[in-house]
């Protein structure tokens, strides 16, 4: 099969595949993607320019590190599957700006790998293809790290996505919502079918742009405080913010009127659903939750 193909052509897919005689790992949710169109959309999205320095999570056969490696100074990628590792040798060997480890990005010291391979002088991205079944465990890790993103670009469950770009009163909002847009601006790029795959997922994916917001200048005492209510708050989604707060602190007679008073400080209403609140007013639930003395 000629190198002139792009990774990402099905019969080039197809032909790797079969020479290395692999096999997808349903486990670690493998799924190779073969359009070079949706490639093209994900790195301009991301918009990915020759003094850019990008962190790809899950290579795979390379078929996006090559999209990003013709666009970006360096790449480095980051592949769990130790299988991959002579076959990204061989597919991306005509690209000198790509370093991959085998390295779990959960387990990696982001930080350290950054300052040993990239230049710390030029803008970070990441793009990444994420595997379904781990897809909120990454982004949590990344959004708590210490690594400054300009942008993250991250394809993955459309319901998923949905999630991550949900306003307020909607049904896809949550807790996830709410973590991701404390620090990110998010916004769904494009749906990408479940057909542009190898092999095929049973549901169809999303490309979403998180973009780094400025500082906040409304910010809670504690942040994992903060998260704390949040997550109690979305802990049952049929029931409004009064019996979750109970659920959290408790039901004793003082700390019952702890969380009136703390709602009354926030000015919100009891009754009211996890999914109605604001980033900023889950903000000063929190604060409102320290100065009654339940945090």
């Amino acid at each position: 099969m000629s190198r002139d193909l792009d990774i990402a052509n099905p019969a080039r897919t197809r032909a790797i595949m079969h020479t290395y005689g692999l096999q997808v790992k349903k486990s670690l949710g493998q799924n190779f993607l073969t359009d070079q169109n949706v490639l093209h959309n994900i790195v301009a999205t991301a918009d990915i320019g020759a003094n850019d320095n990008v962190i790809e999570i899950g290579p795979g056969i390379g078929a996006l590190t090559e999209y990003l490696a013709r666009a970006a100074h360096h790449v480095l990628a980051f592949e769990i599957d130790d299988r991959l590792l002579p076959i990204l040798d061989e597919t991306l060997a005509d690209y000198d700006n790509v370093t991959v480890v085998n390295q779990d990005i959960l387990k990696a010291d982001l930080a350290a790998m950054i300052n040993e391979h990239l230049d710390n002088e030029r803008p970070l991205k990441l793009v990444a293809n994420l595997p379904y079944y781990i897809t909120t465990p990454i982004l949590m890790n990344l959004l708590a790290g210490d690594v400054a993103f300009e942008n993250i670009v991250v394809m993955m469950q459309k319901e998923v996505a949905d999630r991550l770009a949900a306003e307020p009163g909607t049904k896809a909002y949550g807790a996830l919502t709410i973590a991701v847009q404390y620090r990110m601006a998010a916004e769904m790029a494009m749906v990408v079918p479940r057909t542009v795959f190898v092999p095929a997922p049973n549901v169809d994916s999303a490309i979403v742009k998180l973009t780094a917001l400025p500082p906040r200048t409304h910010v809670p005492f504690d942040e994992a405080a903060f998260f704390k209510v949040v997550k109690a708050g979305f802990a049952h989604r049929r029931k409004n913010l009064w019996n979750n707060l109970q659920s959290l602190f408790g039901k004793q007679p003082d700390t019952k009127a702890a969380i009136q008073q703390a709602l009354e400080i926030a000015a919100i209403d009891p009754k009211i659903r996890a999914e109605r609140l604001t980033v900023d007013e889950f903000i000063t639930l929190t604060d409102a939750c320290h100065q009654a003395e339940l945090l």
